[in-house]
């Protein structure tokens, strides 16, 4: 009967009933990040080492998990581009070209530090699996495995903020395990109806030193979309979304 008790209590002390569920905690941050379907602006701003600067402005609409569609406002010669994404698949419209193209996640339509990955992100939880949760006095530390190949990042280290259950840092890695950028989730602000997430987003990369990048989010709010305004025929519609 001892030896039976010291067993159970040895595996307690393996297995406490207070783990942290890493998947689940990444399910927190993305609902805490934004609604599962929402719209919102964003202005994103390219930095040069010779402090240059180009900007530009979206409007973004995303429903469900994976589906995410982006047009650009600003600057003119890029107003009317619209990209869409559907899971590991993206396209970018060009109204001048009249029929969308497919792109992939490591390039980027915008240039600078952000790639389509980060201004087309999906969940968190849709493309990564949490292998492990460190803690930290102030967060949680998740290390993440992307769930395929067809990822822009093999893995990713997430600092969550312990209160608020938010991102505050993630560096994301190569499969060679290559830092290929570190962002920064900064300037908590209330966007109403429940949604208090980071306003900036900052990032530089080892691979483009003295370069920077920053996404600017604003008027996020959730909202229904008609599963057609994620298909390619609507891409050059995108605009009769925004009221």
């Amino acid at each position: 009967m001892i030896k039976r008790l010291l067993t159970l209590f040895l595996i307690a002390l393996a297995f406490p009933a207070w783990a942290i569920d890493g998947n689940e905690l990444l399910r927190k941050v993305d609902r805490n990040l934004e609604p599962e379907s929402y719209e919102m602006y964003r202005k994103l701003i390219n930095i040069e080492p010779n402090g240059s600067k180009k900007e530009f402005v979206l409007y973004s609409v995303k429903k469900g998990r994976d589906k995410v569609v982006a047009l650009f406002l600003a600057p003119s010669s890029d107003k009317g581009r619209a990209t869409l994404r559907l899971g590991d698949n993206m396209w970018l419209y060009i109204p001048s070209v009249g029929k969308p193209v497919r792109i992939t996640s490591l390039q980027s339509v915008v240039g600078g530090v952000f790639n389509n990955a980060d201004i087309l992100r999906i969940d968190y939880a849709t493309e990564y699996n949490a292998e492990k949760v460190d803690e930290e006095k102030d967060a949680y530390v998740l290390s993440l495995k992307a769930r395929t190949g067809e990822v822009a990042y093999d893995r990713l280290k997430m600092w969550v903020d312990r209160k608020t259950v938010l991102p505050v840092m993630i560096e994301a890695y190569a499969a060679s395990g290559l830092l290929i950028k570190t962002l920064h989730f900064r300037d908590i602000k209330d966007f109403g109806g429940g949604i208090r997430r980071p306003a900036t987003v900052e990032t530089d990369s080892p691979l483009y030193k003295g370069y920077k990048s920053v996404m600017l989010y604003s008027q996020l709010k959730k909202t229904s979309l008609a599963d057609e305004v994620f298909t390619l025929n609507y891409l050059p519609r995108v605009e009769d979304l925004r009221k």
